[in-house]
């Protein structure tokens, strides 16, 4: 029994380590919730399922270390729950980043972002105007379009090497008017029309030279929220996979070492009775 409760409290010590890596995964949504990103109720229930992790597997540990039988029955119980929410969580997570993404423009280093590309529940939620409101006020605040300013030893950088960039999805559709509205380029966030027609796309018309204006009511900036969520999140959803297949070894591994336990407790013999059965009947003569 002193071997399964070793093995039990090595297992819950693992799983413990677990949680730590998920929760790191829900602080950098967080993190990035309120400095990139702007959504900032994604993250909640990854944090809430490592947390949770981690609380189930100190008990469990507490189990093994003091051999209570309910702890570790405890933590089996909850596990399989919390693993269950884990896999819902990825199975969410990739449904409402499924559809959308840039689009490549020619002769440019930057993908561009349509808002039609995208659709769902996520879709529907960046776009509803009382969320929009506090996403483009958070990317605003954030700065993320003051910090795309370059010089090269003094001199400001030029159209042709703006245009060699790999920009974010927020910076390519919030920062700057879409490649289609011909604007002419002064510097990253300083646009003037050109003296041809502007593009048909609604965004040509919103855009503005305002610094706290820009392009943030654009649907193309709203279509680069969706695209730097779906990053995000799929960074997350990859890590969240590997730690759910271990999550599922480690408790498999937990229940048979549970099983024996038990067995021992109940002073079972392990295998004796198959042998028993396994021998064949003597035939008597």
């Amino acid at each position: 029994m002193r071997a399964s409760n070793h093995l039990i409290g090595l297992l819950n010590f693992l799983t413990f380590l677990l949680s730590i890596v998920i929760l790191g995964g829900g602080i950098w949504l967080s993190s990035r919730a309120n400095d990139t990103d702007c959504l900032k109720f994604l993250q909640w229930p990854l944090i809430v399922i490592g947390a949770s992790i981690m609380v189930v597997s100190l008990a469990g540990f507490a189990g093994a270390c003091y051999r209570n039988t309910f702890l570790m029955w405890l933590y089996l119980f909850v596990m399989f729950f919390i693993i269950g929410a884990l896999i819902g969580f990825i199975i969410f997570a990739y449904a409402v980043t499924d559809k959308g993404s840039g689009r490549p423009v020619m002769n440019k280093g930057y993908l561009e972002y349509y808002l039609q590309d995208y659709s769902g529940w996520l879709k529907d939620r960046v776009v509803d105007d009382k969320y929009w409101a506090k996403i483009s006020s958070c990317i605003s605040d954030s700065k993320v379009c003051s910090k795309m300013g370059r010089n090269f030893n003094g001199v400001p950088e030029t159209y042709d090497m703006f245009s060699m960039r790999k920009l974010s999805p927020i910076e390519s559709g919030c920062c700057k008017p879409p490649t289609d509205c011909g604007f002419v380029y002064v510097n990253e966030t300083l646009w003037n029309p050109g003296g041809g027609l502007i593009g048909t796309d609604l965004n040509c018309s919103k855009w503005s030279n305002d610094q706290q204006l820009l392009c943030y009511q654009c649907d193309s900036c709203k279509a680069g929220v969706l695209g730097s969520l779906k990053k995000s999140w799929r960074k997350v959803s990859v890590i969240n996979i590997v730690v759910l297949i271990l999550l599922v070894i480690f408790y498999v591994i937990g229940c048979a070492a549970f099983r024996n336990n038990k067995r021992i407790d109940n002073n079972e013999p392990y295998g004796e009775a198959r042998m028993t059965k396994a021998q064949p009947s003597r035939i008597q003569l």
